[in-house]
């Protein structure tokens, strides 16, 4: 923290965006502010009140974790078997990501942000802290390949133009390199979750998850 502290920052805060390394700050201030590692820190705040019994930064049960693949020129390739990457504490719990989880779980999470942070009827986080998670902080990037048709909140994106047949305006969440998303889309009160299995090749590689983003913008 104290060589990162040195380095000139890119842009001034609200000025720009910068992926990750701002959550990855974040999740080491929470530690350090509490005491506990990230993971105690999650677990106590978020994953228990929302009952995400199945989300950590690993997990020992490989049984119930599926392989993760790369495209390859005669089909795929195994790249991390269930027994691999996460089957083990990491070297460093990121606050920008690196969780596993399961569709349930994640589907939990996004009716609690539906619910302004209610879920239950018990309130998990604040609507304050709820609106200003899903609420648009800095400018569309038009030549930012992470940031196509939308701008950014606290932890993921936020749909602002209709720029692809999937942008919903309002809509809050993110893909993840491992070929995973979620969002939320406040206007239809519609949670949509996919956890493939084959990792991205880039901010464009969306063909198979595209058709089911799609459909959650058209339904609600």
């Amino acid at each position: 923290m104290a060589r990162l502290g040195e380095i000139p920052l890119v842009h001034q805060p609200g000025a720009g965006w910068t992926y990750n390394v701002g959550s990855d700050v974040l999740g080491v201030l929470l530690a350090r502010a509490t005491g506990n590692s990230l993971a105690e820190v999650l677990r106590e705040t978020v994953f228990e009140p929302v009952g995400m019994s199945d989300t950590g930064f690993w997990s020992d049960d490989a049984e119930r974790m599926t392989s993760l693949y790369q495209r390859a020129d005669d089909g795929f390739e195994l790249i991390d078997p269930p027994d691999g990457q996460w089957a083990s504490p990491p070297p460093f719990e990121s606050g920008a990501g690196g969780l596993v989880s399961t569709v349930d779980d994640w589907y939990a999470f996004g009716q609690m942000l539906l619910g302004g942070g209610l879920l239950r009827g018990r309130q998990v986080l604040s609507p304050a802290s709820v609106h200003l998670m899903m609420t648009n902080h800095v400018e569309a990037e038009p030549d930012n390949p992470f940031l196509d048709g939308q701008g950014w909140g606290f932890g993921g994106g936020v749909d602002v133009l209709l720029k692809d047949p999937w942008n919903v305006i309002g809509r809050y969440g993110w893909i993840g390199g491992t070929g995973t998303a979620a969002y939320v889309i406040p206007s239809t009160g519609t949670v949509v979750v996919w956890l493939g299995q084959v990792e991205l090749t880039g901010p464009d590689d969306m063909t198979a998850m595209a058709e089911v983003l799609t459909y959650a913008a058209r339904v609600g």
